[in-house]
């Protein structure tokens, strides 16, 4: 049986990607949406990290977690769109097995690495709000470095764990992925492998990511809460709840996303499509447009950077 498995899986030299399927007339119109979508998310995320890295204002933990959020942003949805884009236009729409281990593991590395640097940025915001005399002691250059390190860590520890597991199952059912990117869920589905050690490391995994996440994310805003009531002046209030109102923004589409489709049974595989879509492309193009829209140093940065060119010109 091992050796069969084996060669089932050599054989396997690209897979299919099926994409969405809608009627023909409506592949332009989806192609068009698409490519605006991550035109915005190149545009915003870009500008974000440019906009950091020349305003010396912006050198604070918040903003150098942010300026990471915005890395991780562009680089996990550059691993799903270009792909998908080309896929809208050519009828080849195969991925090389090569590539399709890439796509995932890139994916998986840089999703998870997001969830724990808005971790990073949570306590941030506490530290910021619960014990602001010593904040710059204790979000020192250092510390920040390790938080965002260890994000990267964990998010690469994971994706290890989910892609090898992922593809040591033999696929000898089909090689027609029903989505437009290489997941674990789609892949599971071509296996004629036991899935059950799989399913139970997935949900591991997805266990030991996103509960303890979230608990920090929630134990953090209940202290940040308490400490805000506290405080006696309304514009004071206002300001605290305005530097923490954008990472919430950010942690709600990411999360209500991720539930969304994991939530999603597998005998809709359209919908688990949309709410994929949610996270790999809707989310990286939020995060930029809700921490620039709701920060005002972000703005003063812009309009600063902004007039620069213009006296250029």
């Amino acid at each position: 049986m091992g050796d069969r498995g084996t060669s089932n899986q050599s054989e396997v030299t690209d897979f299919i990607l099926v994409g969405f399927r809608v009627r023909p007339e409506l592949h332009i119109l989806l192609c068009l949406l698409f490519l605006l979508v991550y035109a915005l998310v190149l545009l915003g995320n870009v500008g974000m990290i440019a906009i950091i890295m020349t305003d010396p204002r912006l050198n604070t933990p918040m903003y150098f977690f942010l300026g990471n959020l915005s890395f991780v942003d562009l680089f996990y949805s550059s691993v799903i769109a270009p792909k998908a884009l080309i896929n809208f236009w050519s009828e080849n729409k195969s991925i090389s097995f090569a590539g399709c281990v890439t796509q995932l593991f890139l994916f998986a590395l840089f999703i998870v690495t997001e969830g724990f640097l808005l971790v990073a940025m949570a306590y941030d915001r506490f530290i910021a709000i619960c014990n602001p005399l010593l904040y710059s002691v204790q979000m020192s250059t250092r510390l920040c470095s390790q938080l965002v390190a260890g994000s990267y860590f964990c998010g690469c520890i994971s994706s290890v764990l989910q892609t090898s597991m992922t593809f040591t199952l033999s696929f000898c059912a089909s090689r027609t992925i029903d989505h437009f990117y290489c997941d674990t869920r789609p892949l599971q589905r071509l296996s004629c492998s036991d899935h059950f050690i799989n399913k139970i490391v997935s949900f591991s995994l997805s266990s030991i990511i996103i509960l303890p996440t979230i608990i920090v994310i929630i134990v953090s805003y209940l202290y940040i809460v308490s400490t805000v009531l506290k405080i006696h002046s309304t514009g004071g209030r206002k300001k605290a709840f305005s530097t923490c109102s954008s990472h919430l923004g950010v942690v709600s589409v990411l999360y209500g996303a991720v539930f969304f489709m994991y939530l999603t049974p597998d005998r809709f595989p359209e919908l688990s499509k949309v709410a994929s879509l949610c996270y790999t492309l809707v989310t990286p193009m939020l995060n930029p447009l809700i921490y620039s829209l709701r920060n005002k140093d972000v703005k003063e940065a812009l309009k600063k950077l902004l007039g620069k060119k213009n006296k250029i010109r």
